[in-house]
C-alpha cells in the first residue's frame, strides 16, 4: 500500500496508543501468575498480538475484547507447541530462554527479517546451559532440553531483550538464580521495564552491582487488574511533527515518570530549541521556533533515531547521531534506511560506523520514498511531510501496524496531516 502526504501543518490533540513494550512485558508475567488477570491496552498491534497467540500456544487463555485483554495463566506448559512470532524480535527473544527453563519443546516461526537478525551471545548462553537449539537462522527454530545451573552471563552491549528474556527465564523456572550482565549496558531503560514488570506480579529480581538475582521458588501474583501505559516511541512522532511544524500538538496519555526510555524525546526536542511544555500526563509542542542542529548519544534511546534525524534535516546546522551501531540490525539496516528515505526527500544526510551525520536544510523537497517494510521508517517519512515543499509518497505504507495499526488515519483525523489513507 502506497500513501501520499501532502504539505500539512499538523494541529490538534491525540491520545497515546498503549506502549507495545510494557504490553509484551505484562502478558508473559500474566501468562505466568497464580491467577486471571485483566490487562487494559486500548489498542493492540502485530508484535503484541504475536506475544499473545505464541503464549497462547504455550498453553494460557488470552481473549482481546477491545480494551482488554483477559488472561488465564498457563497450568501445564504445552510441549511440542509451535510459536509464531511474526516479525516480532521481542516475542522470539524474550520467549526462547523461557522454553527451556520451563523444559519444553517448541518450534519458534518467524517471518520477515527475524530469522536473519542474531541471537548471539544469547544463543550460546541457552546452549551451554543445556538447550538443543537448531542453528541460527533456522526457520522454524527447534528448541528443546532444559536449562540447568544458577550462574549466567550475558553481554550487555548486544540486545537488552536478552538480558529481560533471560530473567523471565530465571524466574518462571522457580529455581532463580544469578544473572552478571558484562560490559557495558545498552538500552537499559528496557531492562528497567522487565524488572517493573516483574515486580508488579511480586517477583523483582535483586540489583547487584553488575547485574540480578532471582530469588529461588519466586511466584508470580497476579494484581487482577492492571493497565498499559501510553507508548512514548510512537507518541515521539507527533510530537515530532509538532517542533517542525507550524501548528500545536498535544500528545495526551503519558506517564510522566515513566521507565520507557524515549521519553528522553522531550528532553531532546527542548535541545533542538522546540517549544514543549508539559502537563499531568500530556506534553504540547508549538512549533514555528528555529531549530539547531545537536549531537545525540542514541545509546539507550535507539528507536528514537529514525524520527530524530527527520527533525534534524531540518534544524539549522549540523547534528550528529552516535552510538547507534545495533540499528544496522533492526526490522532494516535504520542507519542505511533513514539515510535512504530523507536522502529521497531532499534531506542533506550520510552514514557513519555506528550513526548519522544531518546538515538541516529550512526545508525538504518531498518525493518518493520506500518505507523497507519497516514501521519506524515510514512514520518517520510522515513527519517528514510537514516540514516538505512537496508531496510524499511512502511506499509499502502498511508496515506502520506492526506498531501503529491506525497511524495514518489519527495523525489525519487528530492532527490534519493530509494524506489519502
Amino acid at each position: 500500500m502506497n500513501i501520499t502526504l501532502h504539505p500539512s501543518s499538523p494541529t490538534g490533540r491525540i491520545k497515546a496508543i498503549s506502549s507495545k513494550s510494557a504490553a509484551h512485558r505484562i502478558l508473559i508475567c500474566a501468562a505466568f501468575a497464580d491467577g486471571e488477570t485483566v490487562v487494559r491496552c486500548d489498542k493492540t498491534n502485530k508484535d503484541i498480538e504475536a506475544t499473545a497467540a505464541c503464549l497462547c500456544a504455550m498453553g494460557a487463555q488470552i481473549k482481546y475484547e477491545k480494551p482488554y485483554f483477559y488472561v488465564t495463566p498457563i497450568k501445564t506448559p504445552t510441549d511440542g507447541a509451535t510459536l509464531p512470532c511474526n516479525e516480532s524480535g521481542s516475542t522470539l527473544r524474550f520467549l526462547l530462554p523461557i522454553v527451556p527453563a520451563l523444559g519444553m519443546d517448541a518450534r519458534f516461526e518467524m517471518a520477515g527479517r527475524l530469522p536473519e537478525r542474531p541471537l548471539s551471545p544469547l544463543y550460546e548462553e541457552l546452549t551451554s546451559h543445556g538447550a538443543i537449539l537448531s542453528p541460527q537462522g533456522s526457520n522454524p527454530l527447534v528448541c528443546l532440553g532444559r536449562l540447568s545451573g544458577k550462574e549466567y552471563r550475558i553481554r550487555g552491549d548486544v540486545s537488552s531483550q536478552f538480558i529481560s528474556g533471560l530473567l523471565f527465564a530465571l524466574t518462571f523456572s522457580g529455581q532463580g538464580g544469578r544473572l552478571t550482565i558484562e560490559g557495558k549496558t545498552e538500552s537499559a531503560p528496557y531492562i528497567d521495564m522487565t524488572v517493573d514488570a516483574l515486580a508488579l506480579f511480586g517477583a523483582k529480581p535483586q540489583r547487584t552491582e553488575n547485574g540480578y538475582i532471582v530469588a529461588e521458588g519466586a511466584v508470580l501474583h497476579s494484581p487482577h487488574v492492571l493497565d498499559v501505559e501510553g507508548d512514548w516511541s510512537n507518541a515521539a512522532f507527533p510530537l515530532c511533527m509538532g517542533a517542525i511544524g507550524g501548528g500545536e500538538v498535544t500528545v495526551c496519555g503519558l506517564k510522566n515518570d515513566s521507565h520507557q526510555g524515549d521519553r528522553a524525546i522531550v528532553q531532546l526536542l527542548r535541545r533542538f530549541g522546540a517549544d514543549v511544555t508539559e502537563g499531568e500526563g500530556e506534553y504540547t509542542v508549538r512549533g514555528g521556533k528555529p531549530l539547531r542542529g545537536i549531537e545525540i548519544d542514541a545509546t539507550q534511546i535507539p528507536d528514537l533515531v529514525p524520527v530524530l534525524a527527520t527533525v534534524a534535516s531540518v534544524a539549522e546546522g549540523t547534528t550528529t547521531i552516535f552510538g547507534a551501531a545495533r540499528l544496522r540490525l533492526k526490522e532494516s539496516d535504520r542507519l542505511m534506511t533513514v539515510s535512504s528515505m530523507l536522502t529521497a526527500l531532499g534531506a542533506e544526510i550520510k552514514e557513519t560506523e555506528d550513526g548519522l551525520i544531518i546538515n538541516g536544510k529550512s526545508s525538504l523537497s518531498g518525493g518518493v520514498t520506500d518505507s523497507f517494510n519497516d514501521h519506524r521508517i515510514a512514520m518517520s517519512a510522515a513527519v517528514a511531510s510537514v516540514a516538505s515543499t512537496g508531496q510524499i509518497t511512502v511506499k509499502g505504507a502498511e508496515c506502520a501496524s506492526k506498531s501503529y495499526p491506525d497511524f495514518w488515519t489519527d495523525i489525519r483525523d487528530r492532527l490534519g496531516i493530509k494524506n489519502d489513507a
